[in-house]
């Protein structure tokens, strides 16, 4: 499906050049920034080379570049991009997890990274960030609005634990939750699930709620009152 058509007055869209080797992984990242507003792909490259050959013919503001290349790592291509006066900014798409790697990236010009696998809602929050970031204008009224705008790029922190839990539980709690039917689990059999009290199993759940990594809704089954089932939002 094609992204939809910009209305006259709105604002440009952020160009985005997918640079990934794998073909199944490219069409995925391409997918996901064009369901994103703001956002428009001008390109996908599957290696280094590639990529600069198209941004030679083809702007772009934003690279989603992986970091495994064919031909070389995708910090090569960027030191070569920014020797040749292209300052793009890049989100790094990679399984790596070496933190020299990161702070290298930062130097460059690497505003955020993802780790794979990740999930559509993932990179949403981190485009929207730095569609945020990038918005920021004009000179700064002081210290505050400086750290407003580099905190625009940074993750949110996770939600704080509720006196009384324990993060032991929350992660048994939210297996069983992960693992329970479509439908639902409910607390009940949250707590024979993981060896805890009906109203411990419970705490844990709306914790998972407000935290917005479940959702919760009432089951109309037997007569009486209606049973609540919580639900696992695998986007998260």
């Amino acid at each position: 499906m094609s992204p939809p058509q910009a209305r006259p007055g709105d604002p440009a869209p952020i160009r985005v050049l997918v640079v990934e080797d794998d073909p199944v992984a490219a069409d995925a990242h391409r997918m996901y920034v064009e369901r994103v507003p703001g956002f428009a792909v001008v390109g996908a490259a599957r290696s280094g080379g590639d990529a600069q050959r198209l941004l030679e013919r083809t702007p772009a503001d934003l690279l989603l570049l992986d970091l495994y290349l064919p031909d070389g790592h995708g910090l090569q291509l960027v030191r070569a991009l920014r020797a040749a006066g292209n300052g793009a900014d890049v989100i790094a798409v990679t399984s790596a997890r070496d933190l020299a790697v990161v702070r290298d990236g930062v130097s460059l010009g690497v505003v955020q990274y993802v780790l794979k696998p990740f999930t559509f809602s993932t990179l949403r929050d981190r485009l929207l960030r730095y569609a945020e970031f990038r918005a920021t204008a004009g000179e700064a009224s002081g210290q505050d609005e400086v750290d407003r705008a580099l905190a625009a790029l940074r993750a949110p922190q996770p939600a704080a634990m509720p006196k009384g839990l324990t993060q032991a539980t929350l992660h048994a709690v939210t297996e069983a939750l992960r693992g329970a039917a479509e439908e639902g689990i409910s607390a009940a059999a949250t707590a024979e699930t993981v060896g805890i009290s009906r109203i411990t199993a419970r705490r844990y759940l709306e914790h998972l709620v407000e935290a917005g990594r479940a959702a919760r809704a009432p089951h109309y089954g037997q007569i009486g009152r209606p049973e609540l089932l919580y639900r696992w939002l695998s986007e998260h």
